[in-house]
């Protein structure tokens, strides 16, 4: 299995965040990098470096419009008297068909869901190559066997035209429209600990691309507004969204019960690939603590995953920087490879 990643992907070093009213520091950092390689490596992949593909396929899933913002407007807001190094924004329209503002205070509001996904000088280079990753690696499985695409930034909180959570491109729904223009009807499965809403808005209507989410229970947790388990899909994509809410704190027993779930799902949809938007963030000792997976839970989670048989694409989501991030990628393709080798030999 090979490893996708581009070094301009290490440029956006965002400051902060706001969490609560609080100013903290931002959590989703380069060196993410370095452990999650160190993990994949640890695992046996072989590192390999995406071509330049082009917007067209960023642009199968984002409007040009949001493309275009997050492309120009840092030079746009560093011209305002008075503006912060890093564009945040401080108004929201109140729905997605209030009027689209010529201004870049405007259209920062618009375009950024929330406090979480500040923009950088740097920030459009490293999100570009974070989608080029992936897309790269969505073509390399759509002949068959799996890859690793180590996105970052993140993308499964970010909408057809709305950034949020850290996240800019959603590289696992642009992964999924690869499969599907491929011919190959794709599964989407999100483990990651907070619910992957902007997949969900991406696909919602869709019959083409199946959505699945095993997450912590959002009454009371980011992203709030979406991941319920009544939400099932609108229109012809009725049915075609499935949401497993989890406690806080849930360990590896309930998780896994609630994977199986999923994966049922996904074999009633007739997959034929599957986009997995992996979190790291589930980790018992991950900084955000909302669940309670253990490095065990991780390649246990791997296992019944590959046990799918499909083509697959894993596409890194969350997972924060703390003792154990290393290990539970590489406990998860670690397990996630034996599986797949010890079915062929079967």
């Amino acid at each position: 299995m090979q490893l996708v990643l581009h070094p301009a992907q290490r440029k956006h070093a965002p400051r902060s965040y706001l969490s609560a009213g609080s100013l903290l520091p931002h959590p989703e950092q380069p060196e993410r990098i370095d452990a999650l390689q160190n993990g994949a490596q640890e695992a046996g992949l072989e590192l390999t470096e995406p071509k330049d593909c082009g917007t067209g396929p960023i642009a199968a899933i984002h409007s040009a419009e949001y493309i275009s913002f997050l492309e120009t407007i840092h030079a746009r807001w560093r011209k305002i008297p008075g503006s912060s190094e890093e564009v945040i924004p401080n108004i929201h329209p109140d729905s997605r068909e209030a009027s689209y503002p010529s201004s870049a205070i405007g259209q920062a509001g618009f375009h950024q869901a929330d406090c979480s996904c500040p923009i950088s000088s740097e920030t459009w280079t490293s999100a570009y190559w974070s989608a080029q990753s992936a897309i790269a690696g969505a073509r390399r499985v759509i002949g068959g066997g799996s890859a690793y695409a180590l996105c970052r930034p993140p993308g499964h909180h970010a909408f057809a035209d709305l950034a949020g959570g850290f996240c800019y491109f959603n590289n696992s729904a642009i992964s999924a429209q690869i499969f599907c223009e491929a011919g190959l009807r794709p599964a989407i499965i999100d483990v990651d600990l907070h619910h992957g809403n902007g997949t969900q808005g991406i696909f919602y209507s869709r019959s083409d691309v199946l959505t699945v989410s095993v997450h912590r229970d959002t009454s009371n947790y980011y992203p709030h507004f979406w991941g319920y388990a009544h939400e099932r899909g609108a229109g012809c994509g009725l049915g075609m969204n499935l949401n497993l809410p989890l406690a806080g704190g849930t360990g590896d027993a309930g998780f896994l019960d609630a994977l199986q779930l999923g994966l049922k799902r996904v074999l009633s949809f007739g997959a034929q690939s599957l986009v997995v938007a992996l979190g790291l963030d589930a980790y018992a000792g991950d900084p955000f603590g909302g669940l309670a997976v253990t490095t065990e839970g991780f390649a246990r989670i791997g296992g019944a995953i590959a046990k799918l048989s499909l083509p697959t694409l894993i596409v890194q989501e969350g997972g924060y920087l703390c003792g154990g991030l290393s290990q539970n990628l590489t406990a998860f393709l670690s397990a996630f490879l034996d599986c797949r080798k010890n079915r062929i030999q079967i």
